[in-house]
């Protein structure tokens, strides 16, 4: 009887091509071919090109059964910080019209400290990510997680609004490093066919920060001060994640890779590494930051914003908003985990192009109900889409890295995406405090529902197209490399093909 790769054998395809307009062609023909086009190597570096069949669907609790303790340590911590990091963003955006008040300013002037945020995430995922690839995903982290929690408690004392503004822009180069570990932590242990589904449920990590974040906002009540608890609360809980990473090994994988390698890496070889995979990845690069561009100017258009719309537009409570809230990110949560789940049976690629495509059709349903009920209903469906495309986000990135650098890589493109798209919920207020729509009441209301209408429509068209022409490598192996050491191992030394669309799935050894 055969072996599972000889089984699986499929018909011949035409091989990938070359250049960024004949890939971007194949890449959306390929679409509309359920089959998947696969690179196949063998031991000796040889490749072909043929069709198979893509994975069945399986039970996710036999999926989840497939992870050891020591995996699922692993996914928690990488999940807990992702949550943390999130509460922390959040404890901000979700009580923009508190801080206006506090410090007598602006809507539009205190999302000036969420622009800085976001700008400032790309230099700290640069900065963690590549500290995470030459050391390991452990200390990085700790030091990451702890040094927020100051800068959050920085916040509470800050007496100034120049200092609240300073102390925010802090705040973002750290928060930036947390994204690429955690994702690296969690993921790079899964097998493979449970990654989609792994994916879905880590990516909710920012969704329940949210919910976490609302439901602190809920129980602290509508004062002014009340801010300051919510802050002491994102204070605790990522100081107390990078206390309890103290306590659990370093990556499996990342040690056993340093293994294989040299027992030391220079810092020079380091550098020639990465310097190395700019230039030979550079397309790939490029690609991935405009994706995060639109993801990211998707998920802060549609939602940094939304508690604003419903006190401003909508004129709820601060209760009523904020349980409103709450629901949206539960409907983040429930659909960012099936649509990752179900990413890994049609393709990652055609579940971010339906997700996205089902987000635009109900922008209407989502902006013109009145009343708590109806909000939380629309917001719900909503946010399922819009986290159901982002579940499949965390492992496509890390199936497009280049294998040594699966912290730096994922990190800093979504981070890169996010500084150009820093601007989107200063851009949604500043419009919408100069539109003005006529309630039925009769009152003149801030235009958030519309300004976040447009936006999102115009967004969700975008990530449709450049996904359509975009690779995807779903079920690629993840390599044992760390950057700036030489293996060892004869069996490590296999060619690593860079497929342009398609799985990229390595047979062992015949014996």
């Amino acid at each position: 009887m055969g072996s599972p790769e000889e089984t699986r054998q499929g018909e011949p395809a035409d091989p990938l091509v070359k250049g960024i307009i004949p890939t971007a062609k194949q890449a959306l023909l390929d679409l509309f071919i359920w089959k998947q086009r696969v690179v196949v190597t063998n031991e000796h570096g040889e490749t072909a090109t043929e069709w198979r069949d893509p994975d069945p669907i399986k039970n996710p609790i036999s999926l989840m059964a497939q992870l050891s303790a020591k995996d699922w340590i692993f996914f928690i911590v990488g999940f807990c910080a992702w949550t943390a990091d999130a509460f922390d963003f959040h404890a901000l955006s979700i009580q923009t019209v508190k801080l206006s008040k506090y410090y007598d300013t602006s809507k539009t002037a205190i999302t000036t400290a969420i622009t800085l945020t976001l700008l400032l995430r790309s230099v700290g995922a640069a900065i963690f990510g590549l500290a995470g690839d030459k050391w390991g995903r452990k200390w990085p982290m700790v030091f990451n997680m702890i040094v927020l929690g100051i800068l959050q408690i920085a916040t509470i004392y800050s007496t100034t609004f120049q200092q609240f503004l300073g102390v925010r822009s802090l705040f973002g180069l750290f928060m930036g490093g947390v994204y690429g570990n955690a994702i690296a932590m969690a993921l790079e242990q899964c097998p493979t066919n449970a990654r989609g589904l792994m994916s879905g449920i880590l990516q909710q990590g920012y969704s329940f920060g949210y919910v976490l974040a609302a439901c602190a906002n809920l129980g602290v009540g509508g004062s002014v001060e009340s801010w300051k608890t919510v802050f002491w609360i994102a204070a605790g809980l990522s100081i107390g994640v990078g206390i309890i990473r103290i306590f659990f090994p370093e990556s499996q994988q990342f040690l056993e890779a340093r293994a294989r390698g040299k027992s030391t890496a220079s810092a020079g070889a380091f550098w020639r590494d990465f310097k190395k995979m700019l230039i030979q990845e550079w397309k790939m690069c490029v690609y991935c930051v405009i994706l995060m561009t639109w993801f990211n100017y998707y998920s802060h258009t549609s939602q940094d914003s939304y508690t604003t719309f419903m006190l401003e537009q909508k004129e709820l409570s601060n209760s009523g908003a904020s349980r409103a809230s709450i629901m949206m990110k539960v409907g983040a949560c429930v659909g960012g985990t099936i649509i990752g789940y179900i990413s890994q049976f049609v393709g990652r690629r055609r579940a971010i192009i339906v997700s996205a495509l089902m987000s635009a059709i109900l922008i209407p349903a989502w902006i013109l109900p009145e009343g708590e009920r109806n909000l939380s209903a629309s917001g719900f469906f909503m946010q399922f889409f819009v986290q159901g495309a982002w579940g499949v986000i965390p492992i496509h990135l890390n199936e497009l890295s280049p294998p040594a650098f699966r912290s730096s890589f994922p990190g800093v493109t979504y981070q890169v995406g996010n500084m150009i798209s820093s601007p989107s919920a200063q851009i949604v207020n500043a419009v919408s405090e100069k539109t003005f729509v006529t309630l039925k009441n009769g009152d003149k209301a801030e235009a958030y529902g519309p300004v976040m209408g447009v936006a999102t429509a115009i967004i969700a068209i975008g990530i449709i197209i450049t996904t359509m022409l975009g690779p995807e490598k779903q079920g690629r192996q993840f390599e044992h490399v760390v950057a700036g050491l030489q293996e060892n191992n004869e069996l490590s030394k296999r060619k690593d093909i860079e497929t342009g669309s398609v799985q990229d799935i390595e047979l062992q050894d015949q014996k």
